[in-house]
């Protein structure tokens, strides 16, 4: 499972097609998440996930070091899925998604980590899976982190 956390002073989805379209998904200060669920994934994967992103220190205290998470900071969460993130360019230019989850599997587990998130006391917003969507934010820092549960 692979995401991409960014902090940000806000962040929004307009969803494109679908039953929802053109509607617009907001949230203030806090965390612009993209997340990828990758083929071997499993409810491990997403709680190894969700527990490293809560307590992420990336937000600043009082001094200005980095010290907080969005949990101390109750900031607000903006979840969307990005098959993409587990793109391969190992074949040449043109990206290769075999390590991406099926549909199927993936959805449960991107709803798991929005149901973690919100367990944790945060106000989530989630795009909607597999749609096409327009997302904005304002980053803030800019602080980027790539999460990759293979890697912790």
């Amino acid at each position: 499972m692979r995401a991409v956390a960014t902090r940000v002073l806000s962040a929004s989805v307009l969803l494109r097609d679908g039953a929802a379209a053109g509607e617009k998904r907001s949230i203030g200060a806090g965390l612009l998440v993209l997340l990828g669920v990758g083929s071997d994934d499993d409810e491990a994967s997403v709680k190894k996930l969700i527990d490293k992103l809560l307590v992420l220190r990336i937000f600043p205290n009082d001094e200005g070091k980095l010290d907080r998470s969005v949990t101390d900071v109750r900031g607000e969460i903006l979840l969307i899925s990005q098959f993409t993130l587990l793109a391969s360019l190992k074949g040449g230019r043109r990206p290769d998604f075999t390590a991406a989850a099926r549909p199927e599997a993936a959805e449960p587990l991107y709803r798991r980590a929005a149901a973690l998130l919100a367990a944790a006391g945060l106000s989530v917003r989630t795009g909607e899976f597999g749609a096409s969507m327009a997302v904005e934010s304002v980053n803030d820092g800019p602080v980027t982190i790539v999460l990759d549960t293979n890697s912790f």
